[in-house]
């Protein structure tokens, strides 16, 4: 039997070589509308080989129609310019077309404009069907971070916030199933759930940057079994 890490994931064959990691993208929605700033959380349906149970953002790998879907603005320079030191440009917009139909796919949430478009896209089609165009230009990169290598699934995630203020709606809806629940939380509440480290970290980052915006982004890696915490 695998032995399993402190995220209550089971760790890989350490003879085997490391799994290249997938690109991906994760979005932390920011609602400040009550009188302590609320973040929104979804617990990861129990039945998932991958960090079950544990609560997260809402996020997941890059898919090829990232990389065609039309937009309704395009990211905005504070948050373009960062990205691109981490990837070209249009992996960049992509990734950022990725944390947008993530968040719509688990959870109903729309960060989009009224307007319409023709897609093929199975990922995409039932964005379009809303009426609504994703859009880019609230979205801000505020942390990188790899999978470590003895893990059985990696990824290579880019972290965005967005203000829930953007959103058509802020009631969550039924989303695909992969999140068992969603709710809004404030910080200390967010804190006190079961989460995996990087989410943890990503939340106390996102927290400190309330307070310090012009903060260096994190990038979260590991080399030779050792954690490092760099500046994208």
């Amino acid at each position: 039997m695998l032995p399993i890490d402190a995220d209550g994931v089971a760790l890989g064959n350490a003879g085997l070589p490391p799994l290249r990691p997938k690109d991906a993208a994760t979005v932390i929605v920011i609602r400040r509308d009550a009188p302590r700033l609320q973040v929104l959380m979804g617990r990861r349906a129990g039945g998932h080989a991958f960090m079950p149970d544990k609560w997260v953002f809402p996020g997941g790998r890059i898919h090829r129609a990232d990389y065609r879907v039309a937009a309704a603005s395009e990211l905005h320079p504070e948050a373009a310019e960062p990205l691109v030191r981490t990837c070209p440009p249009a992996k960049a917009r992509a990734l950022a077309l990725t944390a947008v139909r993530e968040m719509f796919e688990e959870t109903g949430l729309i960060l989009g404009r009224p307007g319409k478009a023709i897609t093929k896209s199975p990922e995409w089609q039932a964005f379009i069907a809303t009426g609504h165009l994703p859009d880019l230009a609230p979205l801000r990169f505020v942390a990188r971070a790899i999978t470590p290598p003895v893990r059985p699934r990696r990824f290579d995630a880019r972290f965005f916030t967005v203000d829930a203020a953007h959103l058509v709606s802020l009631e969550p809806g039924a989303g695909c199933g992969e999140l068992d629940e969603t709710a809004w939380f404030d910080w200390e509440a967010a804190a006190a759930l079961d989460l995996p480290a990087i989410t943890r970290a990503v939340l106390a980052e996102v927290a400190q940057r309330e307070l310090e915006p012009g903060r260096p982004i994190p990038f979260h890696r590991f080399d030779r079994g050792q954690h490092r915490l760099l500046a994208v």
